[in-house]
């Protein structure tokens, strides 16, 4: 047996366990979820290793972890405290601390909060259009645990596919945090669970993912939250192009965020793929059925943006062509929330992108 097949079967074994223990307990229990000061010397080990020797990129994924646990009151995540670690936990909750006493427009970690639930009731709707089975594929999954916090995924099969060291991190520190005389098992509240240790830029991560289960001809939900803009123009571009040729015999959902040229501009360094008009982009490369929101619109606010004077409800109003607000002349920084469908009879819609 390779090591991949090993590393395969362990997780499907793991997963396997998690969800027969579904079957018998309805319990989920936070892990730790909000504190980070209450972790036990394993998972702070381990945090300790994420600190010295990941790069910016790959803990963003314990920064979007931190944002889901200290949204606590609006994001139902029982992993994410632990996932995110003591370090970023204690970060954010200081320059929350500091938002709240200066009365600030908006508080820091709640752009990732509004995200994290458009994604999660996009994904509950389209596994509901799908018949309640289907695939769903998260790439760039990061410290998402999503497989264990929502009940719609219950009869779907679910594929986490990032850096192997990421992954291999997040099944120790849950696996951890598991063990911990002081904590409860989470339950696993998808069908089933593999984790597709793969490199995206890569051009033959669509074979690896097969390799571990995906099967072409059913239906899947594809989630790219916080994942494109991180990759270059060409790369971003292979993975659109790889998903929507998987509709020649299913339907195919896509859901994902678009930064535009000015938002990406606030970090040349950690930013790279961009698109102004992404409703435009998905139909010219074969997607139908397009749907664009932005931060504060109706499906995207869930009653976190409260200040009638927020940030992102100014950008609402302005035309998406503005690139300078009129009123202090900052950019005009816009993160597009985007859905979008296949299938097979589709035609490519050719349009100035």
């Amino acid at each position: 047996m390779s090591k991949e097949e090993e590393e395969r079967e362990k997780v499907t074994v793991a997963a396997a366990a998690a969800a027969a223990a579904a079957a018998a307990s309805e319990v989920v229990v936070v892990v730790n979820g909000g504190g980070g000061e209450e972790e036990g010397e394993g998972v702070r080990a381990l945090h300790a290793r994420v600190e010295a020797e990941w790069g910016p990129v790959m803990q963003s994924a314990c920064q979007t972890a931190a944002a889901r646990a200290l949204w606590g009151r609006a994001v139902r995540d029982p992993a994410a405290g632990v996932l995110a670690g003591g370090r970023f936990l204690a970060a954010l909750r200081e320059r929350m601390r500091r938002d709240e006493e200066a009365g600030a427009r908006e508080v820091h970690g709640v752009m990732i909060a509004v995200r994290t639930l458009w994604f999660d009731a996009r994904v509950e709707a389209a596994v509901a259009s799908l018949g309640g089975a289907a695939q769903v594929v998260l790439l760039g999954a990061g410290m998402d645990a999503r497989a264990y916090r929502l009940s719609c995924l219950k009869e779907c099969t679910v594929f986490e596919l990032d850096f192997p060291e990421l992954l291999e991190m997040k099944t120790d520190l849950l696996h951890e945090a598991m063990s911990s005389a002081n904590n409860q098992k989470l339950t696993m509240m998808a069908k089933s669970l593999t984790r597709v240790p793969a490199d995206i830029r890569d051009g033959d991560w669509i074979t690896k993912l097969q390799s571990y289960g995906y099967v072409p001809e059913r239906n899947t939900i594809w989630v790219l939250e916080g994942i494109l803009y991180y990759l270059h123009h060409v790369h971003a571009m292979q993975v659109l192009e790889t998903i929507v040729a998987c509709r020649t015999s299913v339907h195919t959902v896509l859901l994902a965020d678009f930064m535009n040229k000015n938002a990406v501009s606030l970090s040349r360094a950690m930013y790279h793929f961009y698109h102004d008009s992404p409703d435009l982009l998905l139909p010219s490369i074969g997607f139908s059925q397009v749907t664009l929101s932005q931060i504060g619109d109706p499906q995207a606010h869930f009653g976190l943006l409260s200040h009638p004077q927020n940030l992102f409800d100014k950008l609402r109003r302005l035309p998406r062509s503005v690139e300078t607000n009129p009123e202090d002349g900052t950019p005009c920084c816009r993160l597009y929330l985007v859905e979008a469908s296949a299938f097979p009879d589709d035609q490519i819609t050719k349009q100035g992108i």
